[in-house]
């Protein structure tokens, strides 16, 4: 097939769809992706790009146009919201020009922002090409519970709008958790149109040797070692484990090892200190992805929290497969549907989120365990991770929607 990948982000930006597209490749198939230039998650052009450089590529046979875009800067709301317009304003202008091919089908991943769906919806009446979207976090909802939220009903209203007009246009609606369906039902999405399509863990689709890593990462703190990974913002909900760890001074041989950056890592960084935290939680910053099965494989148990809000209980932080498929014991401080699929799985301890005194029960509880419970409780949540979230599975699975939502054989590119 000839497909055409509609992204806001993508290579050398670092998320699933690189780990998507580079399957569709690996499986004959042609790929075209329609991008920005790279800027996230620092808030600038990453070295080497510009309005004018690099705006057209080759990735490991990957064909990459990039459009122009305002970069995030620092992520302040008028920086954010010229963001977001600025890759559906010059996609929906250019792609057609641009993307000259017959595309089999056009495959859209909505990372934050749903804009990314307009230029898609442009592109398919250029095109006759059916669209698969996939669905990662609910618009307008996240909007609303974002840190620099909008408030506007006027506005609010316009999202909503075209979130229906994107919908509307699509001819699947991929979901990353089965707990979005009512709201896509809401919002005139009929069920026969949604596909449930989770998230994998992309470290371990791109994993090196864990034994090449040993003499190229700093020295762990000894004891029980508490790990999270991944991005530090608001919505991780650092106050709570922070919290917790205030809790837990008197286990001297309890370390929170936090690998990542965000927004909010001054912040933690301060808190740290005048918390006195600093024998208890080590900031190791952001790690190459590559290297994070090997952090990983030191651990004893993964770290996953989130603010107390409806729509993050319907979510699955992709943090929750890439701990299973670790196979080490998870903590969890969530609610709805993360929690669902850990207890499914067997693969660790919940709590509700924004709960400090629960969370630090848990900490304890799993700490008091010794290491063979531990071992089996993170064997438990990898065969589950097998069954349900396997990354060649899942492309199989995709692959064959594909071909069906275009009505054509799989035609590829050998």
């Amino acid at each position: 097939m000839n497909i055409l990948i509609v992204s806001h982000y993508f290579w050398p930006e670092n998320l699933r769809i690189n780990d998507l597209a580079l399957g569709l490749v690996d499986k004959g198939h042609f790929v075209t992706v329609l991008t920005g230039i790279p800027n996230y998650p620092e808030g600038k052009f990453y070295e080497g790009y510009s309005f004018f450089k690099k705006l057209k590529e080759n990735y490991k046979n990957i064909k990459i146009i990039r459009v122009p875009v305002i970069p995030r800067g620092k992520a302040r709301k008028i920086d954010m919201i010229l963001n977001y317009l600025s890759y559906p304003l010059m996609g929906s202008l250019l792609g057609p020009f641009l993307c000259k091919d017959k595309y089999d089908v056009i495959f859209v991943p909505q990372y934050s922002p749903f804009t990314v769906g307009i230029p898609a919806v442009v592109l398919k009446w250029f095109k006759k090409s059916p669209i698969l979207f996939w669905v990662q976090d609910l618009w307008p909802e996240s909007v609303v519970t974002a840190k620099d939220s909008i408030k506007s009903p006027f506005i609010l209203k316009l999202i909503e709008k075209m979130v229906r007009f994107v919908y509307k246009n699509c001819d699947k609606v991929l979901i990353q958790s089965k707990a979005f369906i009512d709201n896509l039902e809401k919002m005139g999405v009929n069920q026969e149109k949604i596909y449930y399509f989770p998230n994998w863990a992309g470290e371990f689709s791109q994993q090196d040797s864990v034994s090449e890593k040993k003499e190229k990462v700093p020295d762990l703190p000894k004891g029980f070692r508490l790990m999270y990974a991944g991005n530090i913002g608001t919505i991780q909900d650092f106050e709570t484990i922070l919290t917790s760890m205030e809790k837990l001074k008197n286990y001297t041989d309890i370390h929170l090892i936090v690998i990542g950056e965000g927004r909010n890592s001054g912040w933690v960084r301060e808190q740290v200190k005048l918390r006195n935290l600093d024998k208890n939680v080590h900031l190791l910053g952001r790690k190459p992805i590559n290297e994070m099965p090997y952090y990983y494989s030191q651990a004893d148990a993964m770290l996953v929290t989130l603010k107390t809000e409806p729509i993050f209980a319907l979510t699955i932080p992709n943090r929750v497969q890439s701990y299973l498929a670790s196979g080490r014991p998870i903590i969890a401080g969530l609610d709805g549907e993360g929690a669902r699929v850990i207890n499914e799985a067997g693969g660790g301890l919940t709590c509700p989120s924004s709960r400090p005194e629960e969370l630090k029960d848990i900490i304890l509880k799993l700490y008091k365990k010794t290491p063979t419970e531990r071992t089996e409780m993170g064997s438990k949540g990898l065969d589950y991770y097998r069954k349900n979230f396997d990354y060649n599975m899942l492309m199989d699975k995709l692959v064959n929607l594909m071909a069906n939502i275009s009505e054509c054989p799989i035609r590829k590119a050998y």
